[in-house]
């Protein structure tokens, strides 16, 4: 028969410099959170975007790469202890593994009228309520163009901002409000094609 590997249901990447400093980590390590599927192991355990796991069983996750790779070498129903990194500081979560099974697909479609949030160079506009059933998610901004410090931060036309250090945003008005707040340095979170990640920027 086949191997059964254990899954969380989670999308990841790694943890760099610049992220560690918007997530208040000490150090660049860990495997960061971008989505959570729904109803999977780490939906029911309560682990959400953001979330910084740094350790499984008391085992260290030096980078992004060594998550499914422990993960992947336990059996689907057991239960792992994860350390978690949220909020400024270290929780532990368990959550009972699921069957590898990876299905995951999504897809966005521009048009409409667009509005500009200045200093970070970002032209952006609400999705339609057909584009957010599209993609799965309840709200946020489409990027219709961008220079500065978005688009050094690596940005670009047709990527939709979920969050802004994990506040949700759905409308332009919103995000200038927490772009206001977020100071120097701050982590966006984005769906670009069916991947979610963090994106770091830094305001010059």
């Amino acid at each position: 028969g086949r191997v059964q590997r254990g899954r969380l249901g989670i999308a990841i990447q790694g943890v760099d410099k610049e992220l560690a400093q918007s997530f208040g980590l000490s150090d660049a390590r860990g495997a960061l959170i971008a989505s959570v599927d729904p109803g999977s192991a780490a939906d029911k355990a309560g682990l959400q975007a953001g979330d910084v796991v740094l350790g499984v069983d008391g085992i260290r996750v030096a980078d992004s790469a060594d998550l499914p790779r422990i993960i992947g070498e336990k059996r689907p129903g057991t239960k792992v202890k994860l350390d978690v990194w949220r909020d400024g500081r270290n929780r532990e979560v368990s959550a009972v593994l699921d069957e590898l099974n990876p299905d995951l697909s999504a897809n966005t479609r521009q048009d409409g009228s667009e509005s500009t949030t200045g200093k970070l160079g970002l032209k952006a506009r609400p999705l339609t309520s057909q584009e957010a059933a599209q993609v799965g998610v309840p709200g946020g901004l489409v990027v219709e163009g961008v220079t500065g410090p978005a688009a050094r931060a690596g940005l670009s036309r047709g990527d939709v901002i979920l969050a802004i250090n994990n506040q949700q945003v759905n409308t332009v008005e919103q995000f200038r409000q927490y772009l206001n707040r977020a100071g120097k340095r701050f982590a966006l979170l984005i769906q670009r094609g069916d991947a979610r990640i963090f994106v770091p920027v830094r305001m010059e």
